[in-house]
C-alpha cells in the first residue's frame, strides 16, 4: 500500500529530512523484514540519503549544485525553472532503505531528505512499505 506524506517547503531551494516521517511510516506498517520505497511525484523535486548531524552538509550541497548548475543559467526552459529540473534529475526522484527488525536500515549519520529545487510549494512524498 501506498501512503502519502504531505510536505511545505518555505523557500525555492531547501533539504527537508523526513527520516522520522519515514520511520512512523515503517512502524505503523508493522514490516519487520523488507524494503520502504521513498517516491517523489514532481519533475523539480528529489529525495537523496545524507548526513543528518551537521546541517552544514546540506547547505554545502545546495552550494555546489548552484554552482553547477546555476537558477540564472542560460536555459530554454520557458519557466524559468530548468535549473531545478535539472538538479531533480541528477539527486533522483526515488530511493529505497532497508527494513531490519521493523526499522529503517541507515547508516549512523545518514538521514533521508525531501530536497526542494523549485519552492515554496506545496509537496508530496510516497511512501510504499512492502516485506
Amino acid at each position: 500500500m501506498i501512503s502519502a506524506i504531505n510536505i511545505n517547503t518555505s523557500s525555492c531551494e531547501e533539504f527537508i529530512d523526513i527520516t522520522s516521517l519515514i520511520r512512523q511510516k515503517v512502524k505503523a506498517s508493522a514490516v519487520k523484514e523488507g524494503l520502504a520505497t521513498v517516491f517523489v511525484p514532481h519533475t523539480t523535486a528529489a529525495v537523496t540519503i545524507n548526513e543528518n548531524a551537521d546541517p552544514s552538509v546540506v547547505e554545502d550541497i545546495i552550494s555546489a549544485l548552484d554552482k553547477i548548475i546555476p537558477p540564472n543559467g542560460n536555459y530554454s526552459h520557458a519557466e524559468g525553472n530548468s535549473h531545478a529540473h535539472i538538479k531533480s534529475s541528477l539527486i533522483g526522484s526515488s530511493r529505497q532503505i532497508i527494513i531490519q527488525n521493523g526499522q529503517l536500515k541507515l547508516g549512523t549519520w545518514q538521514g533521508i531528505y525531501f530536497c526542494e529545487f523549485d519552492g515554496p510549494r506545496n509537496r508530496q512524498v510516497w511512501v510504499e512499505i512492502r516485506e
